[in-house]
Protein backbone atom coordinates (compact mmCIF):
# COMPACT_ATOMS: atom_id res chain seq x y z
CA UNK A 1 0.00 0.00 0.00
CA UNK A 2 0.80 3.76 -1.25
CA UNK A 3 1.37 5.85 1.81
CA UNK A 4 1.69 9.91 2.26
CA UNK A 5 4.88 8.99 4.03
CA UNK A 6 6.17 6.57 1.48
CA UNK A 7 5.48 8.49 -1.97
CA UNK A 8 8.66 9.73 -3.66
CA UNK A 9 7.05 12.72 -4.67
CA UNK A 10 5.23 15.13 -2.76
CA UNK A 11 1.25 15.65 -4.32
CA UNK A 12 -0.41 18.97 -5.16
CA UNK A 13 -4.36 19.22 -5.09
CA UNK A 14 -5.44 21.03 -7.77
CA UNK A 15 -8.07 21.39 -10.81
CA UNK A 16 -6.15 21.74 -13.70
CA UNK A 17 -7.68 20.75 -17.64
CA UNK A 18 -6.58 17.97 -18.66
CA UNK A 19 -6.74 16.06 -22.46
CA UNK A 20 -5.56 13.24 -23.08
CA UNK A 21 -4.62 11.30 -26.66
CA UNK A 22 -5.01 7.83 -26.58
CA UNK A 23 -4.93 6.02 -30.01
CA UNK A 24 -7.12 8.46 -32.36
CA UNK A 25 -9.46 9.09 -29.23
CA UNK A 26 -8.85 12.39 -27.03
CA UNK A 27 -10.21 12.83 -23.66
CA UNK A 28 -11.05 15.77 -21.44
CA UNK A 29 -11.15 15.94 -17.70
CA UNK A 30 -10.10 17.92 -14.53
CA UNK A 31 -6.78 16.76 -12.29
CA UNK A 32 -7.47 15.91 -8.63
CA UNK A 33 -3.88 16.16 -7.61
CA UNK A 34 -0.47 16.01 -9.90
CA UNK A 35 2.91 15.32 -8.69
CA UNK A 36 6.80 15.30 -10.72
CA UNK A 37 5.88 11.44 -10.62
CA UNK A 38 2.45 11.41 -12.15
CA UNK A 39 -1.64 12.76 -11.81
CA UNK A 40 -4.78 11.59 -10.53
CA UNK A 41 -7.58 13.18 -12.76
CA UNK A 42 -11.44 12.66 -13.10
CA UNK A 43 -12.17 12.05 -16.96
CA UNK A 44 -15.31 11.34 -19.22
CA UNK A 45 -14.28 8.03 -20.91
CA UNK A 46 -12.06 4.81 -19.77
CA UNK A 47 -8.54 4.07 -20.99
CA UNK A 48 -7.20 0.52 -20.64
CA UNK A 49 -4.90 0.21 -17.63
CA UNK A 50 -1.15 0.23 -19.35
CA UNK A 51 -1.69 2.29 -22.11
CA UNK A 52 1.28 5.31 -22.91
CA UNK A 53 -0.96 8.56 -23.63
CA UNK A 54 -0.04 12.27 -24.45
CA UNK A 55 -1.15 14.66 -21.99
CA UNK A 56 -1.71 18.09 -22.16
CA UNK A 57 -2.64 20.08 -18.82
CA UNK A 58 -3.76 23.96 -18.34
CA UNK A 59 -3.44 25.83 -15.72
CA UNK A 60 -6.69 27.55 -14.46
CA UNK A 61 -6.22 30.86 -13.55
CA UNK A 62 -8.62 32.82 -11.26
CA UNK A 63 -9.28 35.37 -14.39
CA UNK A 64 -10.81 32.72 -16.06
CA UNK A 65 -7.73 32.32 -18.13
CA UNK A 66 -5.51 29.26 -18.81
CA UNK A 67 -1.57 28.48 -19.18
CA UNK A 68 0.20 27.15 -21.87
CA UNK A 69 -0.69 23.33 -22.60
CA UNK A 70 2.43 21.52 -20.64
CA UNK A 71 2.42 18.27 -22.67
CA UNK A 72 3.66 14.75 -20.89
CA UNK A 73 3.97 11.24 -21.86
CA UNK A 74 2.32 9.08 -19.39
CA UNK A 75 1.21 5.81 -18.68
CA UNK A 76 -2.13 4.71 -17.08
CA UNK A 77 -1.65 3.27 -13.96
CA UNK A 78 -5.31 2.75 -12.79
CA UNK A 79 -8.84 3.23 -14.07
CA UNK A 80 -12.16 3.49 -12.00
CA UNK A 81 -15.57 4.17 -12.89
CA UNK A 82 -16.61 6.92 -10.55
CA UNK A 83 -20.22 8.48 -10.97
CA UNK A 84 -21.00 9.73 -14.73
CA UNK A 85 -16.66 9.46 -15.60
CA UNK A 86 -13.60 7.72 -14.90
CA UNK A 87 -10.92 8.55 -12.14
CA UNK A 88 -7.63 7.97 -13.51
CA UNK A 89 -4.17 7.56 -12.45
CA UNK A 90 -1.23 8.15 -14.42
CA UNK A 91 2.68 7.84 -14.15
CA UNK A 92 4.71 10.11 -16.20
CA UNK A 93 7.15 8.29 -18.48
CA UNK A 94 11.01 9.53 -19.29
CA UNK A 95 10.86 13.23 -19.26
CA UNK A 96 13.17 15.13 -21.59
CA UNK A 97 15.22 18.31 -19.47
CA UNK A 98 12.95 20.62 -21.20
CA UNK A 99 9.46 18.75 -19.64
CA UNK A 100 11.25 18.42 -16.37
CA UNK A 101 12.06 22.04 -16.42
CA UNK A 102 8.46 23.54 -17.29
CA UNK A 103 6.95 20.81 -15.05
CA UNK A 104 8.99 21.67 -12.24
CA UNK A 105 7.43 25.52 -13.18
CA UNK A 106 4.14 23.85 -13.41
CA UNK A 107 4.26 22.44 -9.70
CA UNK A 108 5.75 25.68 -7.70
CA UNK A 109 2.97 27.10 -8.80
CA UNK A 110 0.11 25.08 -7.23
CA UNK A 111 1.47 26.30 -3.96
CA UNK A 112 2.22 23.82 -0.96
CA UNK A 113 2.36 20.23 -1.39
CA UNK A 114 -1.08 18.35 0.06
CA UNK A 115 -1.01 17.57 3.72
CA UNK A 116 -1.69 14.00 4.74
CA UNK A 117 -5.21 13.50 6.03
CA UNK A 118 -4.13 11.45 8.89
CA UNK A 119 -0.53 11.80 10.43
CA UNK A 120 1.06 8.64 10.46
CA UNK A 121 2.15 6.77 13.27
CA UNK A 122 5.58 5.02 13.68
CA UNK A 123 5.11 2.04 16.50
CA UNK A 124 8.20 3.25 18.04
CA UNK A 125 5.93 6.29 18.29
CA UNK A 126 3.45 4.62 20.24
CA UNK A 127 6.29 2.97 22.90
CA UNK A 128 8.22 5.84 23.46
CA UNK A 129 8.87 7.17 26.85
CA UNK A 130 7.75 10.78 27.22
Amino acid sequence: MVTAASREFPRYAHEAEIRIRWGTEELVGITRNVSRGGLAAMIFGQIPVRANVALAIRLRFPTGETSEALSLPARVVWCTGLDDGYQIGVTFLALDSTQAQFLDVFLRMLGDPVEPRIKPVLLDDKFRDE
